[in-house]
């Protein structure tokens, strides 16, 4: 099979004329920290996946960080998590004093093992912090259940999970709160940013307060026309609100983003179709009663049965012009927690061994079907490299 001429990315977002007119929007406006457009984009947000309140951030680490201390989790504490995510999972924890508690997850989904919870929970347990990873929500039903019985808050890392759903539920109508990316590969993209979803009206509003430096008023609210420039601090809060044109783009993009998802949807059915007859190439475990988001398309590699390591694939990819990513390596595997965190508990011999065989395949809407084909069809190239 030839090579195409032009590289293929891995992610690239989708943009359109409204992202560009909103934007413009906002920048003529000449408010370009948080203002209306911003307000907007969560009143938007919070209506799309049923949650009462939307607090907008500049990222969803932001998010993840406000949300575990509104919910009061400090120094000394324990937060029960997944080792397959991206480090600002654990790093949240670590800035407030407490300790990222590591579960091992279900080899066949990539997602937090809920039996592997309830083991780890001790008297300084405080919140369990599981992660949708790839966009597929992870067993909430059971999380929940462990939580009430140990009277502990569930903070959802929602970063992959803009459209996904749960038994008919959004993801982000959550009893205790969920944290969003809007980073520039996401789903929903506005290049940095984030969302804090809750039902919760003081959790929103404390969100809200260490969000911008814990004011009780924003500079929207004082610098407008008959504002005041009298504000009180009543926390050592955060510079982590998000920007108009963030939002701008933001808007713009969940206008699309049913219609961006619907792509996402065909082009993974593509992807489960094509590498069903490839051996040696496994696609994760789709579970009942949700809808993946599909923010990531992850295939498994057996080098037994396909004839080369996922080392070896990457680099055949490579060449043949197509972007891959790897997520995640695990976050305990890394030197820092390695050298600096106790040792975790309790093995995690599940996620270390997924990590070996897993590769993320472009997945994105501004691709075309011709795009997918050409993935599938150099996967089943390299897998008949020994039988030539």
């Amino acid at each position: 099979m030839n090579v195409r001429e032009e590289f293929l990315p891995y992610a690239q977002p989708s943009l359109t004329h409204r992202e560009l007119e909103e934007v413009l929007e906002a920048v003529r406006s000449l408010w370009w920290s948080r203002g209306e457009k911003c307000q907007r984009f969560e009143e938007e947000f919070a209506q799309k996946v049923g949650a009462r309140y939307a607090v907008s951030m500049n990222s969803c680490t932001a998010a993840l960080e406000v949300a575990l201390c509104a919910y009061g989790v400090s120094p000394g504490d324990e937060v029960i998590t997944t080792p397959m995510t991206f480090c600002s999972t654990a790093n949240v924890a670590l800035h407030l004093g407490a300790r990222p508690i590591f579960c091992d997850i279900d080899p066949q989904t990539g997602l937090i093992d809920p039996a592997g919870i309830e083991p780890l929970i001790t008297d300084k347990t405080r919140a369990i912090l599981p992660v949708h990873y790839g966009g597929q929500p992870c067993d909430l039903k059971e999380i929940y259940a462990i939580a009430d019985k140990n009277g502990l808050v569930v903070i959802e890392d929602a970063a992959h999970a803009a459209g996904a759903f749960y038994h008919g539920e959004p993801i982000g109508n959550c009893r205790d709160a969920a944290a969003f990316s809007f980073y520039a590969t996401k789903n929903l993209a506005t290049g940095e940013g984030g969302m804090l979803t809750t039902n919760d009206p003081e959790v929103a509003e404390k969100a809200r307060v260490l969000s911008l430096h814990g004011m009780d008023k924003n500079a929207y609210n004082r610098y407008q026309e008959g504002g005041s420039h009298l504000y009180d601090v009543v926390y050592p809060g955060y510079k982590f609100n998000m920007g108009e044109l963030a939002a701008a783009l933001g808007l713009a993009q969940l206008e699309r983003l049913d219609q961006m998802q619907a792509t996402r949807r065909r082009y993974a059915a593509l992807y489960e179709e094509g590498f069903a007859s490839i051996p040696g190439i496994k696609t994760l475990r789709q579970l009942p009663e949700r809808e993946n988001a599909w923010h990531l398309f992850v295939i498994q590699v057996d080098p037994r049965e396909f004839g080369m390591d996922r080392e070896g694939l990457i680099r055949f990819l490579t060449g043949k012009k197509i972007g891959t990513s790897v997520h995640f390596k695990p976050v305990h595997t890394m030197t820092y927690y390695e050298e600096h965190l106790p040792q975790n508990p309790v093995p995690l011999p599940h996620a270390e061994a997924f990590y070996q065989t897993i590769i993320s395949l472009p997945l994105y809407p501004s691709m075309g079907e011709e795009d997918v084909q050409y993935v599938i069809e150099s996967v089943r190239e390299a897998s008949q490299l020994d039988a030539k």
